[in-house]
């Protein structure tokens, strides 16, 4: 063999380096989406998607978020939402990963953009390709301690910021090629630890390791030298876009550092980089990846490579043995993935890689979201801007809703492709089969205007909880006091009906402050118990477009008036104005802080200030060390450790709750303020991680006291 300066330029050098794939390989490619393809296609949360945007550029990004993103028109046409700006027109290419699964579904043709960012996407060519460049990399295994970055000096796009620390991480990447001919091909590359490796600012070196001999990458670069990757670390939201122009080198100076046991790569791309961009990507995100609980139990992309082979072997002369293939087809769904296992592992074992468990889903920490799942059976208007939505179980109707009246539970939904989750204190009492969430609409806030414009009657909607440690006893042997304001009623309503419909005789009694009567939630029912239960339970109103805002003397007075007993219970709920004055008001009149409970809710958030580049988070619990996770710029502590599959707490994700409190151990954190932490909790260096993110690298505790909310 002669390779001109150590590179392949032919497709005979390629050939006499590789070899050529087995007839069997190519008999594996099918023309159009069968039957088990769309069975792949509904279970695949996410693809790599290689295409060309309108200046010719190469691009390779992720797309999708939820399992069945890619619509299905046809045998030979799929759709399916492309986030990011450009347009895809021409040849492309996808590769679908099933999460915990080796092998992977490339499909390839062309593409357009349709309407509202949908792409069209005509199949020409579908491959199951096998798992061995999954396998390599671990990617569905605990992620291996990166290398620490090499020093990149120069200006080019590998020296900015966070791009050579990713790379060392990235042990997968898909990547994507095109032919002269209007081909185009995504494949997966991966490796132990990193997968690309870089030579300097702009230079990058990918190995080219034993496969199955298809070489279609290589081959396309013989006719076009562009390509793009998308590459992915374990346990990040982020993806590393690279694209620029490559040639096939076999210089030993370029092979041999990448050996495993002796054992080099026998060929290699070398990549002149062009760009090299390092953003958080929506698809990965959604797609939860990393959390082996949100994973179903994925199809057997080995047994449908089988049956496209055994079909595609019927009409063809020279294809394998026909005995071979009835024996495979014979041979049950379990022994055929145990034999492809074994030689998996013996293929792997010779060039160098240590082989654990095969398919092994990654063995972290996380813990499964519990989420219910609940049908709207009511809505029922309260105020102009008030609705209350009435849930039962979507599984069992009789099935009760059990928590602490004024405890609130978080309302989950997908709304525009985006899970969001937002806190409503349960207005209903507990152990009843239906459970009441009553929701004021805010101005831009896009949950609420969902629930107010969108949800109806026999929707279904996920929630999560009880949670929060506001909350009556409802054996209180003691009088009750509650002070609200607007929604902040809503609690104070499940307390009011747990305790009315006790036994207990101890009273009652409720300030509440509304800018207008017709704003009033609750009114009539209010003024109705009030009826109902004379001497046990009183309403004071305050509508502030009449009366004026609430003051400490005001409150003072009514409290007086009350003449409550000294163990009494006092309760607030609302804005941080009319909160901070009625704890002046109690303080005055000597009330024990033990006897006062507050459940604020905050408007007008300032932002939380991002670091530029990715940071580490390390976390602890009881000085043990849990895991690490990487916050991407502008990504909170939260949404990072829940990437990587960390038991975080959490509950609302809007600082409202309380329930994701950690103590801060080392490093600097931006928080959104206001948000319900308590003065205590500051000077004791705690914070919330779904509103924090991270300056430099940071330390957290994730053992803590009570949340004193």
């Amino acid at each position: 063999m002669s390779c001109e300066n150590n590179r392949l330029s032919t497709a005979e050098e390629i050939e006499s380096v590789v070899g050529r794939p087995p007839a069997m390989i190519m008999l594996k490619e099918v023309g159009a989406l069968d039957e088990g393809c769309v069975t792949a296609l509904a279970h695949s949360p996410i693809a790599g998607f290689g295409y060309r945007d309108a200046e010719g550029l190469s691009r390779t990004t992720f797309i999708g978020g939820t399992p069945g993103f890619a619509r299905v028109h046809s045998p030979t046409r799929i759709s399916f939402l492309l986030d990011e700006p450009g347009t895809a027109d021409g040849p492309a290419s996808l590769l679908f990963l099933l999460p915990g699964t080796g092998e992977t579904l490339r499909v390839n043709g062309s593409a357009f953009l349709g309407r509202d960012r949908e792409v069209i996407f005509d199949v020409e060519q579908v491959y199951v390709h096998c798992a061995q460049a999954v396998l390599r990399s671990g990617l569905w295994q605990p992620p291996s301690p990166a290398e620490r970055a090499p020093e990149v000096g120069g200006d080019g796009p590998l020296s900015k910021p966070g791009v050579a620390d990713f790379l060392v991480a990235a042990p997968f990447l898909v990547l994507s090629t095109w032919d002269s001919a209007g081909g185009s091909d995504s494949s997966p590359r991966g490796d132990h630890l990193a997968v690309a490796r870089i030579v300097d600012d702009h230079t990058l070196v990918i190995a080219d390791r034993k496969g199955n001999k298809r070489a279609d990458t290589l081959h396309n670069l013989l006719q076009d030298d562009r390509l793009s990757f998308a590459a992915l670390v374990p346990g990040r939201t982020g993806v590393l876009h690279v694209r620029g122009r490559a040639t096939i080198t076999v210089d030993p100076v370029l092979l041999e550092p990448m050996s495993l046991r002796g054992t080099p790569p026998h060929a290699a791309l070398l990549i002149d980089v062009e760009a090299a961009d390092l953003t958080t990507n929506d698809a990965v995100t959604r797609a939860r990846l990393w959390n082996p609980a949100t994973h179903a139990e994925p199809p057997d992309l080995m047994a449908l490579a089988s049956e496209h082979l055994a079909a595609n072997s019927a009409n063809t002369a020279g294809g394998p043995p026909a005995f071979l293939l009835k024996v495979a087809g014979l041979m049950p769904a379990k022994w055929l993935r145990a034999v492809m296992n074994l030689a998996y592992r013996s293929g792997l074992r010779k060039e160098g890689y240590e082989v654990g468990g095969i398919f092994r889903r990654r063995a972290g920490t996380a813990q499964e979201d519990p989420l219910r799942e609940v049908r709207v059976v009511g809505v029922r208007r309260e105020t102009p801007s008030t609705v209350t939505l009435v849930l039962e179980d979507a599984g069992d109707s009789n099935a009760v809703f059990t928590f602490l009246p004024g405890q609130f539970f978080t309302l989950v939904t997908d709304i525009g492709g985006r899970t969001l989750r937002r806190p409503y204190s349960a207005s209903s009492a507990p152990g009843s089969p239906r459970l009441e969430i009553t929701v004021k609409h805010v101005e831009a806030g896009r949950f609420s205007t969902h629930v107010h414009r969108d949800v109806a009657v026999g929707d279904r909607l996920f929630v999560r909880g009880p949670s929060g440690s506001f909350h009556v006893d409802r054996k209180a042997a003691h009088d009750v006091v509650l002070v609200a304001a607007g929604s902040g009623v809503t609690p104070m309503m499940s307390m009011i009906r747990t305790l009315l419909a006790g036994r207990t005789g101890y009273r009652i009694a409720l300030l509440y402050s509304n800018r207008s009567a017709e704003e009033t939630i609750f009114a009539a029912e209010l003024a109705r118990l009030e009826r109902e239960h004379p001497g046990r339970f009183s309403v004071a109103h305050v509508v502030t477009s009449r009366d004026g805002r609430v003051d400490v003397p005001g409150v003072r007075q009514w409290v007086a008036g009350l003449a409550p007993s000294p163990n009494a219970r006092f309760y607030l709920c609302g804005p941080e104005t009319l909160m901070d004055t009625a704890r002046q008001a109690l303080d005055e009149l000597g009330v024990p802080d033990g006897h006062v409970h507050v459940e604020r809710y905050a408007t007008g958030r300032t932002a939380a200030a991002t670091s530029s580049v990715p940071q580490r988070m390390l976390v602890e619990d009881g000085g043990r060390g849990v895991g690490t996770a990487v916050a991407e710029p502008g990504q909170t502590l939260l949404d990072a450790g829940l990437t990587a599959g960390l038991p975080m707490p959490y509950s609302c994700t809007v600082g409202s709750c309380g329930e994701c409190v950690v103590k801060l151990l080392a490093g600097k954190v931006s928080q959104q303020e206001p948000n319900c932490l308590s003065a205590r909790q500051r000077a004791d260096g705690q914070i919330l991680t779904c509103t924090s993110t991270p300056l430099t690298e940071v330390t957290l505790e994730l053992g803590r006291g009570p949340s004193g909310r």
